[in-house]
């Protein structure tokens, strides 16, 4: 049985890692946990560098929590305000002793209203609340769901992600292994950005 470690307790992002992982590896049983991680950037990211960056350290953070598992996943979502319009979008980071992968999920629009309370310093999950009128809406459907009535909800989104980042995990003869993965990887986490 493989064991992931989810740097988050958000029950949509250990359920998004364990249908990635299923969805690559469907002969392997599973288990999943979550494990609580503090990271440096903002508790809203901005931009590609920033989210991947949050990824990237919560995926550190979860090897350094449970070094027994066999995969650390780290899942940040993020904004970009690109042209006056702000779009919402994730980056997964997965880790094992050797190597790394990387996956980002679609981007799509956020309504004004809600970019706006972004911009003011609001993180993204209660912007979504105040306009929607609804509460704790990321560990729920997210602002994916309430705005495709859960045509594709937060699960959806990440799962994608968390797939492109197991590319490298299921295909390890065609990526090279990462420059100190093994020995140590906080040491080197410059080498993955």
């Amino acid at each position: 049985m493989k064991t992931l470690c989810v740097a988050s307790t958000n029950p949509v992002k250990l359920k998004a890692a364990e249908v990635g992982f299923k969805a690559m590896f469907p002969e392997e049983e599973v288990a999943v946990s979550g494990v609580a991680v503090t990271v440096s950037v903002p508790s809203q990211p901005l931009g590609d560098a920033e989210t991947l960056s949050g990824a990237t350290e919560r995926a550190l953070n979860a090897r350094s929590a449970h070094p027994e598992a066999d995969y650390w996943i780290g899942i940040e979502g993020g904004v970009s305000d690109i042209d006056g319009e702000m779009q919402a979008f994730a980056w997964v980071v997965v880790l094992d002793r050797a190597s790394l992968g990387k996956g980002r999920s679609g981007a799509f629009l956020l309504p004004p209203k809600v970019a706006e309370l972004v911009r003011q310093g609001v993180e993204l999950g209660e912007a979504d609340d105040r306009v929607f009128g609804c509460s704790n809406s990321k560990q729920q459907n997210g602002a994916i769901g309430l705005l495709t009535d859960d045509a594709i909800d937060r699960v959806g989104l990440y799962v994608p992600a968390v797939i492109f980042a197991f590319i490298p995990f299921k295909n390890a003869g065609l990526y090279p292994l990462k420059s100190g993965c093994s020995s140590n990887l906080s040491a080197n986490y410059a080498n993955f950005n």
